[in-house]
């Protein structure tokens, strides 16, 4: 290794590796989350137009009032705000979605949330 390599975690290296393969179209979306210790942050890309088409976190006023949770980064949190995304993709009639994890393990928060996104009306 030479002394002016930066390493990356291995988070990043799962990332990198995901975003290889995985692309987001105007047909099929690509859903990215991003769950960080206070908060879940999801976002629906269209990666050939570089176009975000839907962002929403569990920070915005209109997910709080509407779950009525006092924190955004439990597993509970994480059901509601998949549901909450689902509905707000149907809305701009999104259907179809490819899943981002980010290089985040699939389970706990990230699972949760796939799954009630699923349950939502998302399909991926």
């Amino acid at each position: 290794m030479r002394p002016k390599q930066r390493m990356l975690s291995n988070r990043l290296v799962r990332h990198f590796r995901i975003r290889k393969t995985v692309k987001g179209t105007l047909e099929r979306p690509r859903l990215a989350i991003y769950p960080s210790l206070r908060h879940i942050e999801a976002q629906i890309v269209d990666d050939f137009d570089g176009k975000t088409l839907l962002g929403l976190t569990t920070k915005s006023k209109d997910f709080k009032k509407k779950a009525g949770l006092a924190e955004g980064a439990n597993v509970a949190a994480a059901v509601s705000f998949g549901k909450y995304v689902a509905e707000k993709a149907k809305t701009q009639g999104i259907q179809k979605v490819v899943f981002d994890r980010a290089g985040f393990l699939y389970h706990g928060r990230v699972k949760a949330f796939a799954d009630a996104a699923r349950a939502g009306g998302l399909a991926f």
